[in-house]
């Protein structure tokens, strides 16, 4: 019988952090998909916040790594970490990602859709004059369009 997705963790509680927020514990595959308690995953990714050059080389590395979903996590400790004004970027970045992600796991749906909402999150985020950090967002946007389309 398969595993109960919807069965308490062995605690018979939410998995937590120090602090007391909810965490998942539970591993997960390269694609963040959840892995049974007790096999071995990958290794989650450190959330401290870290600087804007600092997240776009990790996300890189992540995504040549062949794991866009950790990507997307880096990618999102930053759109939470960020000023107000650069929300637009860090969450269409990590919304790009996510579409990534999708396809990976042959969702094609799921990525065309997620990819288009990121694109115009950046489309709006770059008529904003905000930072880029170097990147080129259409770019981007177009890169990860054709990932997708390739599958």
């Amino acid at each position: 019988m398969p595993e109960d997705p919807f069965a308490p963790t062995p605690s018979g509680d939410r998995d937590r952090d120090e602090e007391g927020r909810a965490r998942q514990a539970r591993p997960r595959d390269a694609l963040g998909r959840p892995l049974p308690y007790g096999e071995q995953g990958v290794e989650p990714i450190d959330e401290t916040p870290l600087p804007p050059a600092e997240t776009l080389d990790l996300a890189r590395s992540l995504l040549q790594a062949g794991r866009p979903f950790a990507a997307h996590e880096a990618l999102e400790v930053r759109w939470k970490s960020c000023p107000a004004e650069e929300r637009e970027l860090w969450q269409g970045l990590a919304q790009l990602c996510v579409g990534l992600t999708h396809a990976a796991r042959g969702n094609q749906v799921g990525a065309e859709r997620l990819v288009e909402r990121a694109a115009g999150r950046l489309d709006a985020y770059g008529l904003s004059g905000g930072p880029t950090y170097g990147l080129v967002l259409a770019a981007l946007v177009s890169r990860a369009r054709e990932r997708i389309r390739q599958g």
